[in-house]
C-alpha cells in the first residue's frame, strides 16, 4: 500500500490494529502518521494516547506487551515502535523460536481494541543497494497482511515537482512547472528539503509573489551545481574565456570552491565509468549507477552522458588526476583558493 493509499483507507473507515511502515522516505511518512493519530484519538487524548519505543532497546516481545496491556489514564491507543528493523535477526540468525514474532503472530489474531500499533521501519531506502534489506524486514513481519503494510519510496522527479507547486500554491506563491522543476531538482527531490526552500522563497518573495529561476539560484544552495556543468561543457569545448567566465560565476554565486571541485571530480569520475561501460543513453546511465546504489535524476544522467561524450577517457583521468592536484593546493597555504581553481581551469581547458 502506498502512502495515498493508506490516507485514503483511513477516510473509509478506523484504522486498522497492525501497520508496518516501511521506507526511509520521511516526508509521507510525516503526513501518514499524523492523519493515523487524528483519525485514531480525540483531540483531547492525543497527548496521553500516543506512547513512543524504540526497538533498539525495547524487544518486539516487550511491545506486543504493552499493546494488550489497558490503562485507565488512555483508553484509545496508538503505539508508535521505531527502528523496528533492528528486531530482525543479523547474519545467519533464523526467526525459529523467535518470541517476539510469535508473541506477534498470536496478537495478530486477537489485537487489543481501541490500541493500534505501528511498526516503523525506516532505515532502510526502497531503491538501490539497501532495497535487499528493507525486504528482509518486511519479511520478517510478513505475518502483517500486506494491506496493512505503508510503504513509502523516494519521490520521483514528476512528483517533487508537483510538491513543490502544492507548497507554493499553500505559501500563497506564483510557480510556473518550469521553476517547480528546477527547485525539485535542486532540492534532490527531497520533499522536507522542498518544504524547507518554500518557506525560505515565501518570506523573500512575500505573500502572492512569483518565484522566479533567478530567485532559486539565489536561495537555493544546490541549484548552483548547473553553474559548474556549464563550467565542465566549456572545458569540454576548449573554450577557456567561457570557462573563466563560469567560474566567475560560481564565485559570485557564493559557492565554496573545495565543495565545486568535489563535484567536477565526481563528474568526471561517473563519466569515464560511463565511457568504460560504454552506456549509450540517460536510461542506461541511471539503471546502471541505480544498481550501484548511487540514485542519479534524469537531467544529471544526461550531464554525465554529455561529459562522458565530450572528453576522451585519457582526458577524464587527466582531469581527475589534476582535481586532485587542485585539492592538495586547496589544503596548503596558497594565494588562495580561486587562483588555485582558476590554474586548474586553465590547464585542463583543450586548445
Amino acid at each position: 500500500m502506498l502512502p495515498s493509499d493508506f490516507v485514503r483507507s483511513l477516510t473509509a473507515g478506523p484504522p486498522n490494529p497492525v501497520y508496518l511502515f516501511l521506507g526511509a522516505e520521511a516526508y509521507r511518512r510525516r503526513v501518514c502518521r499524523r492523519k493515523l493519530i487524528a483519525r485514531a484519538l480525540p483531540e483531547s487524548e492525543r497527548d496521553s494516547g500516543v506512547t513512543r519505543h524504540d526497538m533498539e532497546s525495547v524487544p518486539l516481545a516487550e511491545i506486543i506487551d504493552d499493546a494488550r496491556s489497558l490503562t485507565l489514564f488512555a483508553p484509545r491507543r496508538v503505539i508508535w515502535a521505531a527502528s523496528a528493523e533492528a528486531a530482525v535477526p543479523r547474519g545467519r540468525a533464523t526467526r525459529a523460536g523467535d518470541p517476539g514474532l510469535a508473541a506477534l503472530e498470536a496478537y495478530l489474531q486477537s489485537p487489543s481494541p481501541s490500541v493500534v500499533l505501528v511498526f516503523e521501519a525506516a532505515r532502510y531506502s526502497l531503491e538501490g543497494e539497501e532495497k535487499k534489506k528493507a525486504e528482509r524486514v518486511r519479511k520478517y513481519y510478513g505475518a502483517i497482511p500486506d494491506g496493512q503494510v505503508v510503504e513509502f519510496p523516494p519521490y520521483k522527479p514528476y512528483e517533487a515537482q508537483r510538491l513543490a507547486q502544492e507548497l507554493a500554491r499553500r505559501a500563497g506563491l506564483k510557480m510556473r512547472p518550469a521553476e517547480a522543476a528546477l527547485l525539485a531538482e535542486a532540492a534532490g527531490y527531497d520533499a522536507f528539503r522542498i518544504d524547507l526552500e518554500i518557506e525560505k522563497l515565501r518570506l523573500y518573495a512575500g505573500e502572492g509573489g512569483e518565484v522566479t529561476a533567478a530567485d532559486i539560484a539565489s536561495l537555493v544552495p544546490a541549484a548552483k551545481v548547473s553553474t559548474v556543468f556549464e563550467l565542465v561543457e566549456a572545458l569540454g569545448r576548449g573554450d577557456r574565456r567561457a570557462a573563466l567566465e563560469m567560474l566567475d560565476a560560481v564565485v559570485r554565486e557564493g559557492a565554496y570552491l573545495p565543495l565545486a571541485l568535489s563535484f567536477l571530480e565526481t563528474q568526471f569520475r561517473r563519466a569515464l565509468v560511463v565511457k568504460e561501460m560504454r552506456l549509450q543513453t540517460a536510461k542506461e546511465v541511471q539503471s546502471f549507477f541505480r544498481d550501484a546504489g548511487a540514485r542519479i535524476w534524469w537531467r544529471p544522467a544526461e550531464q554525465i552522458l554529455k561529459t562522458a561524450q565530450t572528453f576522451s577517457a585519457a582526458q577524464l583521468k587527466a582531469a581527475v588526476a589534476q582535481i586532485h592536484e587542485a585539492d592538495r593546493l586547496l589544503r596548503d597555504a596558497n594565494p588562495g583558493d580561486r587562483t588555485v581553481v582558476e590554474h586548474f581551469v586553465l590547464r585542463l581547458g583543450k586548445d
